[in-house]
């Protein structure tokens, strides 16, 4: 795997949503180091891209209550199991499950495997709710694919907390796995 600073010098071959993450990115001047890769659809493969990027391993996952009428998308570290009754405590909803693949289209513009909190640029409806776990926060970069899962990046957690974070306009409620 080659470390590339910044966007893709020839986008062709690549999706619009992804070049729409790179624009956003640059719009509000954070920095991000980039890796080009085989899709990544397991944990196992994303620990591989992570200890190449140097970052902590984050899953996201994109859930919903039992109503399909609130959705959210919990940053947690790899480490930590998801414990739906913990999280559906937390944020006083009811029983969380994942959402289905076509909600995550419809609100993120992702598929499955793709899911990242830059898909809350395209939540212009504000449908989803950001779920941070505070340890996400602990390290000095936080890593996240552009929207498809054949490419991931290393941001600045400062540059998350105080940059991306408010650019997106999805305040975060910060919760506690164990």
């Amino acid at each position: 795997m080659v470390l590339y600073n910044g966007r893709p010098e020839n986008t062709d071959g690549r999706l619009k949503k992804e070049i729409r993450s790179y624009d956003f990115l640059d719009s509000i001047g954070v920095k991000y180091t980039r890796v080009d890769h085989p899709a990544a659809m397991s944990m196992e493969a994303c620990k591989a891209i992570d200890s190449e990027l140097g970052t902590t391993i984050c899953k996201n996952l994109f859930l919903c209550n039992r109503q399909q009428t609130e959705f959210y998308l919990l940053m947690m570290p790899a480490h930590k199991n998801f414990k739906t009754s913990i999280v559906s405590s937390q944020v006083g909803s009811s029983r969380l499950s994942f959402a289905s693949p076509e909600f995550m289209e419809k609100f993120l513009d992702v598929t499955p495997g793709s899911v990242s909190i830059l898909g809350l640029m395209n939540d212009k409806g504000k449908r989803v709710h950001l779920l941070i776990d505070e340890d996400v926060l602990s390290g000095e970069f936080v890593g996240c694919h552009p929207c498809i899962n054949t490419t991931s990046l290393r941001l600045r957690t400062e540059d998350l907390r105080s940059k991306v974070i408010p650019a997106l306009a999805h305040p975060p409620r910060f919760i506690k796995l164990p």
